[in-house]
């Protein structure tokens, strides 16, 4: 696999990073890992497994598309050449035989600028949270309008859309996407083994606050790219409205008036539900797993909505855009840096059906 490179950026992964860059060293192959200002030996970590480990200035404001950009061009620099680069994320691991059919597509297909494959979660019987992600990522195969973080990407598309915009903090591997397709490319998910995923999420408020965060990514999207001819998450954003803002505010609103009666409206929301779990059933999944589905997906419209609204409130006050981080059941970390891990959305159109 001649000119083919690869960029895991991570913080404070641990064990997930071990698992991570021995599934990918020892193949004659540049591996660059990108450290956000970890306080737990990773960058060390990475060295001693024979590592190329950039260390990103903390002093500037750190996210996800800084380190992929930075891996990216280290990665450069060592091969001037490269040709395909696989980014994957530190809480990840590569399947044996992924790095080698994706190869095989993007020299076979040169109008795919992008593939990306079957990501799983590597404990989905550990919590409902872990349950839910592996359900998430079971997208169809196919052509494809945008992808998580772990693609192989051509390095001259990569190049000629700028990489990943700095300025998208959350859903940047989507908005990437989105910019490949404008220019004419075509992206690809196939059949095939892509990595094994560690949430490691046992919490509710960690899926809270997760999902508060793709609603906030839903908005920004929607800001930077939601007119026409793109009109970018604007589907997921109007139905975050209705079922996460305007039903509830009907509700309660005419529950004086009506004396009661406007909670007939909640049926609204087994509607709702029942859209959801027929597309489970649609998708091939048991109903145990599509019943789950649909009952998470309907709660997530009000936390998705509390997203919408805090993208509102900083853009109306100018405030610094920052991460809104999960991993510790809230929005702790400071502008730029997240406490843990470098993540993708991962919430995709499948959590905002409806």
């Amino acid at each position: 696999m001649d000119h083919l490179g690869i960029v895991t950026i991570g913080r404070n992964e641990g064990e997930r990073l071990r698992r991570c860059l021995r599934s990918l060293l020892g193949r004659g192959l540049p591996v660059v890992y990108v450290d956000s200002a970890s306080n737990d030996g990773s960058a060390e970590l990475a060295r001693s497994l024979g590592a190329e480990v950039v260390e990103l200035d903390p002093s500037q404001p750190v996210g996800v598309p800084r380190a992929r950009n930075e891996g990216f061009d280290r990665l450069c620099q060592l091969d001037p050449e490269v040709r395909f680069v696989q980014f994957v994320d530190g809480d990840c691991e590569v399947v044996d035989g992924w790095l080698e059919q994706a190869y095989r597509v993007l020299q076979e297909r040169p109008e795919v600028a992008l593939v990306t494959g079957r990501r799983r979660e590597r404990f989905p019987e550990r919590s409902t949270y872990n349950r839910l992600a592996d359900l998430e990522w079971d997208m169809p195969v196919g052509e494809l309008q945008g992808s998580h973080g772990d693609i192989m990407v051509r390095a001259e598309a990569f190049r000629r859309a700028g990489g990943f915009d700095p300025a998208v903090l959350v859903s940047e591997d989507y908005e990437l996407c989105l910019r490949l397709r404008k220019q004419g490319w075509t992206l690809l998910r196939i059949d095939a083994a892509m990595t094994l995923h560690d949430m490691a999420m046992t919490r509710f408020g960690q899926w809270w606050w997760r999902a508060v965060r793709s609603g906030y990514g839903y908005a920004d999207g929607w800001a930077l790219h939601g007119k026409p001819p793109e009109r970018h998450y604007l589907r997921e954003v109007r139905s975050i409205l209705v079922w996460g803002l305007i039903l509830p505010a009907l509700i309660l609103i005419l529950l004086w008036p009506t004396r009661g009666a406007s909670l007939a409206l909640l049926a609204g929301y087994l509607y709702l539900y029942g859209r959801i779990h027929r597309y489970g059933i649609r998708r091939g999944w048991s109903r145990r797993d599509s019943r789950l589905f649909a009952r998470w997906c309907v709660l997530a419209k009000f936390p998705l909505a509390w997203g919408l609204i805090v993208y509102g409130f900083r853009r109306l006050t100018r405030q610094q855009r920052r991460i809104i981080e999960y991993k510790g059941d809230g929005p702790e970390a400071g502008p730029g840096q997240p406490r843990g891990a470098a993540r993708d959305l991962g919430a995709g159109a499948e959590v905002t059906l409806g």
